[in-house]
Parts: C-alpha cells; structure tokens; sequence
C-alpha cells in the first residue's frame, strides 16, 4: 500500500472550510438576490410644500426634565411577559 493514500484527506479538509465558506457567504449575503435601489426604483421628486407658521417649540435646554417622562414607573415601562 502506498503511503499517499491518506494525502487526500488532508487535502480535503482545506476544500471543505472553503467550499463552507463560500455556500455561508452566498447565504447571508444574497449577493445574487439583492435589490439595488438606485437602478431599479423610480423614485419622483415633488415640490416642498408647506408655510412659515410656527406649530411649537421642542427645547429641552430650559427644564431639567421632559414632560410626561416615566423614569420612576418601572412598572409601566418594562412590561412582563408571560
């Protein structure tokens, strides 16, 4: 018997990881799947519409809080499941 006959398996363990390698790329990227937005979609630009009335103000710098805030109710803010 020759003693080349175990080189294949070592030979074998190399082309596994790589051929592993390359089917979980190809699985988790869907490189050959994917949607490539800027060719495929048309997307239409319309003019801004709108008016210079102010609706409120969102400044949190004057208060030290945030109205209606609900960090002291544990309770409400992590719900258990069940």
């Amino acid at each position: 018997m020759s003693d080349d006959s175990g080189l294949w398996l070592l030979a074998a363990g190399p082309a596994a990881a790589t051929g592993l390698y390359w089917a979980l790329y190809r699985y988790y990227r869907n490189t050959d799947k994917s949607h490539a937005f800027e060719r495929e979609t048309l997307v239409e630009a319309k003019p801004v519409t709108g008016d210079e009335r102010r609706v409120a103000t969102n400044n949190g710098t004057q208060e030290r809080r945030i109205r209606g805030d609900n960090v002291g109710e544990y309770r409400k803010r992590v719900a258990r499941t069940r």
